[in-house]
């Protein structure tokens, strides 16, 4: 078959992804092999893939495919997250803009109805796109966090946390998300640096008769909107401005309520003004103060954000819009003394980057922490769980396990798992699976009552406390806890995730695990940079800046779209991603395609017996030992999960030594023969090359592979098993690269002194190695075009000069030589060895860095310095020849 110009990867991947998938090569089944099992940290299934999910499965893909090819039984398991609080939103929208319904208009089961259907027309997008990205997915294992066993294992759990007395109920100062009109968990609240105002407002004081004292203090406030709620005014005890108002109380303005001044040390005397308005239901500090000084509380907002009846004022409007009418109400009865630029801090939703979050005292289920945290921060530091890059993360994992807070798990929304509390008409409640079995528990406690009686809690789970569950109930294990694939499978091998979810997921599913199966849920754990561009900014649709996967595959290919994101993403370090790596990745195929197509013409012109057989065996041997030493340099690489540094090695290998040098010294003549024993060992380095490429680019090794030669159709080269790798031999790669340094070095001296290729020289060594050179003097004629190699011990006259590392070498020409290029190039040769012996000898003169180095340290700077000298003067005498 002819091959194409290019390669061309759209045909190459759709044919090569359905002949896998076919095959069944992606599947797994508990046999007698050691499992290597990752499961996919679940996309929510809200949208596509972004940039830092591509990131994510080709590191995935890659460890998989490896295991695969080791002898593993890989079982890499694919699903998607429920993801309440996004998917609700785009649900409601979806049924508001396309078919004018409110959701208030619907019963609970109306609303999941048009939710699943959403979901079906929209999640298959994300499993799409994983297979055009050629993730080697079993796809007979696809999980979501709302199938039915799922559902079941989250309830259960649920269940047995509240007896075990580590849920519980009740009325906690929390985060609202007003868009979402939900509660969010600590960790759901991005904070960001903003400039705001503080604005200085005057509260008439009155004494404890009620009396106006005609007096009034300043507080300083960065949310006059919830000044209608402020119950009482804090100073300082300690501060003489205010002692005088002991007793006394403040006029709260707008509502006239009359608050109490108190006193208390929790007051920064310098900042703002020293008095501090006491809002209970809207700051957590200032609840705080009012538990401890019983104040009232008086909540002057609405779920969705805007003031309630509480308030008194701008009932109904919007808080922000509220803020604007205070300060100008304020402003009006002369009560505003003043505004201030102010630097804060602000806590967004995650789920709904542009709305702010609100403190708010609500009734909430909460996971006692503390008590799960512990052994799952014993479990990372002991190594248990070994995180990469531990130096990096390790810290921060231990700093967020040893002041973790209690976790608000309820979400006033419907698209999740309903909380399995039962109330009965008098507000009592009872936690079970079903109404059935709340009945039973009732009857315990000696009350009768129906099902039919019964409300369930009208909330449902946060998406987090389903998806701790993922790698055990992707194989039924909370479910079905004995089952023959939790046993095989679990705990699982590599957890490869982002540094952001390191508190919602990572620390979660470790403590789920331990709780539940008394055993860690992964070995490892990956974590992979954040992708941003080449400016730096972290890639968002908001800024536009991030590429369509689809988009980039079909412009570049798969493997190049997998090169371009691997070969710039050393663990945990941010990438700065750029289309360039792609377009590095498409010149990557197209290189190792004319390689293809190179070896491909030489099929048909082999032959047992050839001249260029002698001077091919070095090639043969140096690219063996090459190849040898870069398998294993992989192999360690992969053990410490330094994914980019193998992509590099192997890039190199494949690039510099077998397309550029290689594949030159054994390419036969014009019209000549190849040996058939070089040809064929040709075609198992290609072959070696294609296997250790393959979990990076497997699309386009796999076509090579198969093009390579004739195969079983069982052949394939993504099931082919690595091989033990020798040992590479350490001299023929000192041999190997003093080649090429050689080779370099003349063919760049013929173009200064503008010899054609064409034109032959006669080449003349000066070295006391010459056993050295004679290894590989037939192949670097052939190179440079040497009709003859000479070995003298002193200078040839009318020759063209070079020193190469400690030896000299004349090229003979046949036409006369002008030296003054020569002379410039070993004088500035010259120069710079001199003043790099300088720096070694200052090194070496120095008795501090001496005494204290290593002594293989100050040894290797030895060697520096004779090997300098020596340079030196090897040029010195070569210049005396000119």
């Amino acid at each position: 078959m002819e091959l194409s110009k290019n390669y061309l990867p759209a045909t190459v991947e759709e044919k090569w992804y359905q002949h896998w998938m076919d095959k069944g090569y992606f599947r797994s089944t508990p046999d007698n092999r050691q499992p290597f099992t990752v499961v996919i940290p679940p996309p929510n299934v809200t949208g596509v893939l972004h940039l830092g999910h591509t990131l994510n499965e080709t590191v995935q893909d890659i460890l998989v495919r490896r295991a695969r090819m080791s002898g593993f039984n890989a079982c890499w398991v694919p699903g998607s997250d429920h993801a309440s609080i996004a998917t609700e939103a785009k649900v409601v929208d979806m049924l508001k803009r396309e078919k004018g319904i409110e959701k208030s208009q619907l019963s609970r089961e109306e609303f999941l109805k048009y939710a699943f259907e959403w979901k079906d027309k929209y999640g298959g997008i994300i499993y799409h796109q994983i297979k055009k990205l050629g993730c080697s997915c079993d796809w007979d294992r696809v999980t979501f966090t709302m199938d039915n066993h799922y559902y079941k294992a989250v309830i259960k759990v649920f269940v047995e946390l509240y007896n075990k007395g580590l849920i519980y109920r009740g009325a906690r100062m929390i985060n609202w998300d007003p868009k979402a009109k939900t509660a969010l968990s600590d960790e759901e609240v991005e904070y960001k640096d903003l400039q705001g105002k503080l604005y200085h407002v005057k509260y008439a004081i009155t004494n404890g008769d009620g009396q106006p004292t005609g007096e009034f203090i300043t507080i300083a406030t960065q949310r006059p909107e919830t000044i209608m709620g402020d119950t009482a005014i804090c100073v300082n005890p300690e501060d003489e401005r205010y002692a005088h108002l002991k007793g006394h109380f403040a006029t709260v303005p707008l509502v006239n309520r009359r608050v109490p001044i108190i006193f208390d040390t929790y007051v920064d005397k310098e900042f703002g003004t020293g008095a501090l308005k006491v809002t209970p239901a809207h700051d957590i500090n200032d609840y705080n103060l009012g538990l401890k000084h019983n104040l009232e509380v008086v909540d002057t907002l609405n779920d969705d954000g805007t003031l309630s009846t509480a308030a008194v004022v701008f009932v109904g409007e919007d808080r922000f819009v509220a803020r604007k009418k205070v300060i100008a109400a304020l402003t009006e009865e002369g009560l505003m003394i003043k505004e201030q630029e102010y630097t804060t801090r602000l806590g967004y939703s995650q789920r709904n980057p542009d709305t702010v979050v609100e403190p708010r005292i609500s009734t909430q289920w909460f996971v006692k922490m503390a008590d799960m945290a512990k052994p799952a921060l014993d479990a990372v530091v002991n190594g248990d769980v070994k995180i990469h890059p531990g130096d990096r993360f390790l810290a921060t994992y231990k700093y967020w396990m040893e002041n973790v807070k209690d976790w608000c798990i309820s979400r006033q929304l419907w698209w999740g798992q309903q909380i399995p509390a039962w109330y009965a008409p008098d507000g009592t409640f009872e936690v079970a699976a079903t109404a059935a079995e709340a009945v039973a528990q009732f009857a315990k406690r000696n009350v009768t009552i129906t099902a039919a009686e019964l409300i369930q809690d009208e909330d449902c789970l946060d998406t987090w406390f389903s998806s701790w569950l993922w790698p055990m109930e992707v194989f039924n294990g909370v479910s079905q806890p004995d089952n023959a694939d939790i046993s095989y499978y679990y705990p699982t091998s590599v957890l490869v995730t982002g540094q952001d979810i390191i508190f919602f997921w990572v620390a979660r599913m470790i403590m789920a695990g331990l709780e539940f199966k008394q055993v860690k849920p992964f070995s490892d754990v990956y974590f992979t940079g954040m992708v941003r561009d080449k400016q730096g900014r972290k890639m968002s649709k908001q800024l536009g800046n991030s590429p369509d996967l689809l988009e980039l595959i079909h412009s570049y290919g798969a493997d190049a779209v997998r090169f371009g994101i691997m070969i710039s993403s050393p663990a945990g370090n941010d990438l700065l991603f750029d289309d360039a790596s792609c377009d590095q990745g498409r010149n990557f195929n197209n290189k190792i395609w004319n390689a293809l197509k190179l070896v491909k013409m030489w099929e048909a012109r082999q032959e047992n017996d050839s001249d260029n057989i002698a001077a091919s065996d070095f090639a043969v041997n140096w690219f063996e030992s090459r190849l040898h030493e870069v398998q294993a340099e992989v192999a360690a690489l992969h053990k410490d999960f330094r994914l980019s540094e193998g992509l590099k090695a192997i890039y190199s290998l494949i690039w510099d030594d077998f397309c550029s040098w290689y594949l030159e010294w054994v390419k036969p003549g014009f019209e000549q023969p190849i040996a058939a024993s070089v040809f064929n060992k040709t075609v198992e380095f290609f072959e070696q090359l294609m296997q250790l490429l393959h979990p990076y680019m497997p699309f386009i090794t796999e076509e090579i592979y198969q093009q390579l030669k004739t195969r079983d159709e069982a052949d394939v080269l993504m099931m082919k098993q690595f091989a033990d790798t020798p040992a590479p031999v350490h001299a023929t790669l000192v041999e190997g690269a003093l080649a090429k340094e050689v080779i370099s070095s003349i063919r760049d001296a013929r173009n200064k002194n503008q010899i054609k290729p064409k034109d032959p020289i006669v080449l003349h060594i000066e070295t006391k190695h010459d056993l050295a050179f004679k290894q590989i003097e037939g192949m670097v004629a052939k190179q440079v075009n040497a009709k003859a190699v000479h070995y003298v011990q002193e200078p040839v006259p009318n020759c063209i000069n070079l020193v190469i590392q400690k030896d000299k070498f004349y090229l003979g020409t046949e036409t006369a030589l002008d030296t003054t290029a020569q002379k410039e190039a070993l004088l500035k040769d010259l120069a710079y060895q001199q003043g790099f012996l300088k720096s070694v000898e200052s090194k070496l003169a120095n008795e501090r860095f001496v005494q204290n180095a290593k002594p293989e340290v100050v040894e290797a700077e030895r060697r520096k310095q004779a090997d300098a000298e020596a340079k030196i003067q090897a040029i010195t005498e070569s210049l005396k020849s000119l």
